[in-house]
């Protein structure tokens, strides 16, 4: 049962309205038919709306938040402007062409009988011919004369007095390289020398400003650049070391050295060649051969050590006396090698030429030991099978044929030039170029009768022995006071250009005129038969 007040009761308030609600409270009891203020009665239900949500709804509160605004842009492009445009020819007008007769077959066929047999003659003697032979259409512009294109030389090495003592061209055919040292008497074994190579290809070439040069601590008497590697050069020096650079790294040059030790040769090396390995075509070693009397084949190892590989040596009681010899003497037995070259048909066959005056003929597949009393790591063999006649001096340089398997050419101190043949022992012919050393000989490697010489009147000879077999077709001056031309080489990729040094710490580099390199008809028969005739 719900109780209910009045409104007006319910606004009673104090202690009034306490104590009237006390009262009758107390009344109440006495039971339900004792009348009071207050009185039972049912009614409805009284409902009051809760306020605390309506609170709390009020103090809620809204918030948002906003990126920044997003900057938008927006840009057109245009492609090009096209024309086009329209062209017509002329309206052709219509050829008359001239009418053909027809051919008349029987007389066409009754012609060719005719002449059939001439035009078969003809032509077999055309194929017979040898006209042509070796003819090599050349589009280069034709050079009359023997001209001088460079004259190269390093400042510093010409101040100390040397000379040029070796040339060499690169296997691109761009880069010329040389050797100062001395060749003359006096003490100047711990002279120091350089290398240097200039490229002529480059723009604004210095004549006297070198692409390259290496310090060398010796005199360097020799030098040969790698047949495949342009840059890589190797030198033997004055000491008997054997070393090889890149001539690309100017800060460390250095690949290998021999050093100073028990294999190393004991007397100037006077030649150095590299060589393709026997089982690696594509690798090669360097061959060097010194006063010593020793052949020395190395190869590259760690630590910049060019290790020995192979050598030979050459013993007095060794040599092959196909022909008289000077005794040595008491006591000599080794035999000073001076120039070594090596045959274009057969890899293992080379030439030396001796302090003795008398070229060898020797071979890198010798299995007989040596004997000497020189120490060495590995067995030394004795290479020498055949001894041809002697010069009037020490031989300074050999050259063998490229066109010819049993042709080589010598110089010597006596100022001859000697032609040889593998299968005799006596020259062929000799040929009188100065009456001083001559220092250097080569063949042209593209004309199979001219060669060039090196002489101590200061001059470079070039001979045609199809012109003549007894004067120079060419000779011109390399140094104005006859000072000695000590070294030259051909250029075998460029090959109108051939470059020679002299005892004035210069190198000229020469071009050839055309005489020099067009290979003649028939020359190569011609050389065959001067090779034949006389070694008949």
């Amino acid at each position: 049962m719900a109780t209910s007040a009045q409104p007006g009761q319910l606004g009673l308030a104090g202690s009034a309205g306490a104590e009237a609600l006390a009262t009758s409270g107390t009344a109440s009891t006495e039971g339900p038919e004792r009348p009071g203020p207050l009185q039972d009665e049912t009614l409805g239900v009284a409902s009051v709306p809760s306020q605390w949500r309506g609170v709390q709804g009020i103090r809620g509160e809204t918030k948002s938040c906003q990126t920044a605004s997003i900057t938008t842009a927006e840009a057109s492009v245009q492609a090009r402007k096209h024309v086009d445009a329209e062209v017509q020819t002329e309206i052709p007008e219509p050829v008359s062409l001239p009418s053909v007769p027809r051919y008349n077959g029987p007389r066409l066929a009754a012609f060719l009988r005719k002449v059939e047999a001439m035009v078969t003659r003809e032509l077999n003697k055309n194929w017979q011919s040898h006209a042509f032979d070796g003819f090599e259409v050349n589009w280069a512009e034709q050079q009359q004369t023997v001209t001088c294109l460079h004259t190269l030389s390093y400042p510093p090495a010409q101040g100390q007095g040397l000379h040029v003592t070796g040339v060499s061209w690169n296997s691109t055919g761009s880069v010329v390289a040389c050797a100062y040292g001395r060749l003359d008497d006096g003490d100047w074994s711990t002279l120091r020398s350089f290398v240097c190579a200039w490229n002529l290809d480059r723009r604004g070439l210095s004549p006297q400003q070198p692409s390259a040069v290496v310090e060398v601590p010796s005199a360097a008497m020799c030098l040969a650049f790698h047949p495949t590697r342009p840059s890589h050069v190797a030198g033997g020096l004055y000491s008997g070391e054997v070393l090889v650079w890149d001539m690309s790294r100017p800060e460390d040059p250095l690949l290998w050295r021999t050093g100073l030790m028990d294999d190393t040769h004991t007397d100037p090396v006077y030649q150095v060649v590299w060589l393709p390995e026997p089982r690696h075509s594509h690798r090669f070693q360097v061959l060097s051969v010194a006063a010593d009397g020793k052949v020395l084949l190395w190869q590259g190892a760690g630590a910049g050590r060019l290790q020995l590989s192979a050598g030979f040596a050459l013993a007095v009681q060794q040599l092959p006396r196909n022909t008289k010899l000077k005794k040595p003497s008491r006591g000599e037995t080794e035999v000073g090698a001076t120039a070594v070259a090596f045959s274009s048909f057969d890899p293992s066959l080379f030439v030396l030429g001796t302090e003795g005056g008398f070229p060898l003929k020797c071979s890198l597949t010798a299995e007989d030991a040596a004997v000497t009393r020189m120490p060495s790591s590995v067995p030394l063999r004795a290479p020498a099978q055949f001894t041809f006649a002697p010069h009037g001096g020490p031989v300074y340089s050999v050259s063998c044929s490229p066109f010819h398997r049993n042709l080589f050419l010598s110089a010597g101190t006596d100022g001859h030039v000697h032609l040889y043949s593998m299968l005799q022992a006596q020259p062929l012919t000799s040929l009188q170029l100065s009456h001083k050393y001559l220092f250097a000989v080569r063949w042209s490697p593209v004309r199979p009768l001219v060669f060039a010489a090196a002489s101590g009147e200061g001059d470079v000879q070039l001979f045609d022995l199809q012109k003549s077999s007894q004067k120079p077709a060419v000779s011109v001056r390399q140094t104005e006071d006859e000072s000695p031309v000590y070294c030259l080489e051909f250029n075998c990729q460029q090959t109108q250009l051939l470059a020679a040094g002299d005892a004035k710490g210069t190198v000229k580099v020469w071009q050839l005129s055309s005489e020099f390199t067009e290979q003649g008809a028939r020359e190569t028969e011609h050389l065959d038969q001067l090779a034949s005739e006389v070694a008949s």
